[in-house]
């Protein structure tokens, strides 16, 4: 990093200090400001740095906050969960200097580095279901019309691809995951493998559940929750002490 203001979006992983990269606790380390969601805020350790805590659905507002910081000097570090290119602050901060019509952030250096995402993590929790060609999709509306959203399900599993899906339920829209799960039903057989990662990682907090598409309940997610749907060709395999292990192979089956 340069000796002038800069700004680096950062992820912490999805849960404690052991999935944080040496890259980035080294960005930390260095930086004089952190900004970003209270909660991803929390998840780094006290230090010498001035924090700036935001709600999570001011994310342009958080990228200005951190681009004026560091015209000013400041060495700020934007704090994402998970990887910070994935639905995170890497496009949002990115996004504001596009709007930035004025010019007041142009010799802002902005730099974005990478982390361990939740699907990475909740796919190697229980094995490798994204081993084969997969995608990731925001079932949030927020952004984007939930027709758009639909469409992209229902193509990606016509298309044969594991998919991850991230944001599938919140208290404003609990019935969304529900009605993605009958777009795929209409493609996929009933027997097609779901996951069900909560908080992947973190302890206690830590729930995983395999079943079907068949047998998935859309109650079991929530905002902490990814979904791992496979595709007819993905494989769960029974330990002999009843653990599973689920993995999609690499070779493509006309069975699909």
């Amino acid at each position: 990093m340069s000796g002038e203001g800069w700004v680096a979006v950062v992820g912490t992983g999805p849960a404690g200090p052991e999935w944080l990269t040496p890259e980035t606790a080294g960005i930390l380390e260095q930086a004089t400001d952190l900004v970003g969601y209270g909660p991803y805020l929390d998840r780094v350790a006290a230090g010498h740095q001035r924090r700036h805590a935001s709600d999570n659905r001011e994310e342009l507002a958080r990228a200005g906050h951190a681009l004026d910081l560091a015209a000013e000097g400041a060495k700020v570090a934007v704090v994402s969960g998970g990887d910070p290119g994935v639905f995170a602050m890497g496009a949002a901060v990115l996004e504001a200097v596009d709007r930035d019509t004025a010019g007041r952030w142009r010799d802002v250096e902005v730099t974005v580095h990478p982390g361990v995402s939740a699907m990475q993590a909740a796919a190697a929790r229980l094995g490798a279901p994204l081993g084969a060609d997969f995608c990731a999709i925001s079932l949030s509306d927020n952004l984007k019309p939930l027709a758009v959203v639909e469409r992209r399900v229902r193509l990606a599993a016509e298309a044969g691809l594991v998919m991850a899906l991230y944001n599938p339920a919140s208290r404003a829209r609990p019935w969304q995951l529900g009605r993605v799960l009958e777009v795929l039903g209409e493609v996929h057989p009933p027997q097609t493998p779901v996951i069900f990662a909560t908080a992947a990682g973190r302890g206690d907090q830590e729930r995983l559940t395999v079943t079907t598409l068949a047998e998935a309940d859309p109650a079991r997610a929530d905002m902490r929750t990814l979904v791992l749907v496979g595709i007819p060709a993905t494989r769960v395999l029974q330990r002999p002490d009843g653990t599973l292990r689920v993995y999609t192979p690499r070779y493509y089956e006309e069975a699909e």
